[in-house]
């Protein structure tokens, strides 16, 4: 493909992009294919000469799309958000063709300099204490997603646990981590990557972590002579959106000396909004945190940002530097290989320097607001009917319900609205409680669609 093959082809799919955006609710939002279905459709071997490129763009339609979950379908109401916009499909473009592989300063200074900066951009807009900034002993960096942001932190405090205790008896094997019993799946996994012991911390009725549940599980350990090295505090949390009690978390990590963690993947981009601001009250006592633009800043995916009060121990953790990797401003600048696994990293503060400029800070701050409120108005459906319960309290733009009754009649109902394929749900469970989550997810959805996921669930509940 020439550059005039390229110009053209590219128009072509610039305008498939936008036309497939734009009806994409004409699409059933889970795909209903078998397992095994796109082996059947395509060759058991590569080509060896080269295909027409009109054959290979009509297989999106006839082999890709039938597979594809469509996220971004104002009736996919699963998970939570993934963002999208057309400001970062054209940073994400340009990244592409540039090309570069950001793991140091010289390797591209502007990848690596523009990615301090969108940092602190977005840590201003967040409010976060000063320490946070590039200016100061922290700073941010860009990681894949927050389960590397929980792993990469959680290397770190470890390594600042065994700078303690290094001339002592004690061993790594007495090292211990904390989180909620709410807390994502990652948190577990990221301890059994760093060979250390992980302890659930029972929530209240409010699927909070508090204070009080935290010390009380601290104390015991250290009593056992076990090491308390990391907490993970999550603001958001994947079951029911629910927030640990960050203002006592805070102080019990201070008062024995604990990395403090904070997890807000999917509240975190709510934060730039004033009235949603005091839900990060407490992260002052924070040594790390993260959030997902990539969830609903308008940012696609991947884009997890991650902040540290003092990187040291996170650079002192990845730091293998040969000769062939070292350059003349070395020390000067940051160079983000030391601040994640991998060695390479792409352009991905473009997508962010594109999205807040091109859209602004007050816009951003409207999307948010719109999605908690048609999160409201789904509530007040839910409430008017007397079959139905909201099971958790909707803070943002996630709703917990279900029939009143036992769970298997929630299993069935869920079952059938997936089978129906209208809309797209999933459950979750907590505390023996099964129940359905109705997330605001799509830059497109609106009133009409709340209201046609709602009567789709009440149809589909009378027929059972």
């Amino acid at each position: 493909m020439d550059p005039e093959q390229f110009r053209k082809r590219g128009r072509q799919m610039i305008d498939y992009i936008a036309d497939y955006l734009e009806n994409i609710e004409n699409r059933r939002p889970l795909s209903n294919v078998e397992p095994g279905y796109l082996k059947l459709l395509i060759p058991d071997d590569a080509p060896k000469k080269p295909e027409d490129w009109n054959t290979v763009f009509q297989d999106i339609e006839r082999v890709i799309m039938p597979g594809v979950t469509h996220w971004h379908s104002p009736q996919f109401h699963a998970y939570y958000p993934t963002a999208n916009s057309y400001p970062s499909i054209l940073a994400d473009m340009l990244s592409d063709a540039i090309g570069c592989i950001g793991f140091s300063w010289v390797s591209s200074p502007a990848c690596t300099e523009l990615e301090g900066v969108m940092m602190d951009w977005l840590a201003k807009m967040l409010q976060l204490p000063e320490e946070f900034l590039s200016t100061g002993e922290g700073g941010g960096v860009i990681q894949g997603t927050a389960s590397e942001a929980t792993f990469v932190t959680l290397l770190a405090a470890r390594s600042k646990a065994l700078s303690k205790h290094i001339n002592s008896s004690k061993s790594i094997t007495k090292f211990v981590v904390y989180a909620s019993d709410q807390a994502h799946s990652s948190v577990e996994r990221a301890c059994l990557l760093a060979a250390v012991e992980f302890r659930s911390v029972p929530s209240n009725e409010n699927e909070e972590m508090t204070g009080e549940a935290l010390e009380e599980m601290i104390q015991k350990d250290i009593d056992n002579g076990l090491i308390p090295f990391y907490v993970v505090a999550t603001l958001g949390t994947t079951p029911s959106c629910a927030f640990d009690r960050l203002l006592e978390v805070g102080p019990v990590c201070k008062k024995h000396d604990i990395w403090l963690h904070i997890d807000a993947a999917y509240a975190g981009s709510s934060f730039i909004c004033p009235e949603f601001r005091p839900l990060l009250d407490g992260v002052e006592f924070a040594d790390s945190f993260n959030f997902n633009p990539h969830k609903w800043l308008l940012v696609t995916f991947d884009c997890s940002t991650l902040w540290l009060k003092n990187n040291k121990y996170l650079v002192e953790t990845f730091n293998v530097d040969p000769l062939y990797l070292k350059h003349k401003e070395q020390g000067n600048v940051p160079d983000y290989r030391h601040w994640q696994i991998p060695l390479g990293r792409r352009f991905r503060s473009l997508k962010i320097w594109f999205v807040l400029r091109l859209l602004g800070s007050e816009f951003l701050q409207s999307y948010i607001r719109r999605h908690v409120q048609l999160a409201k108005e789904f509530e007040a459906l839910v409430r008017s009917n007397d079959k139905f319960e909201v099971t958790h309290p909707v803070i943002l733009g996630l709703v917990c319900f279900r029939l009143k009754g036992d769970n298997e009649m929630n299993r069935k109902l869920h079952d059938a609205i997936n089978n129906d394929g209208r809309i797209f749900l999933v459950p979750s469970s907590s505390k023996s409680v099964y129940f359905l989550r109705f997330a605001v997810c799509a830059y497109k959805t609106c009133l009409n669609d709340v209201k046609f996921a709602w009567k789709t669930i009440l149809q589909i509940s009378e027929s059972l």
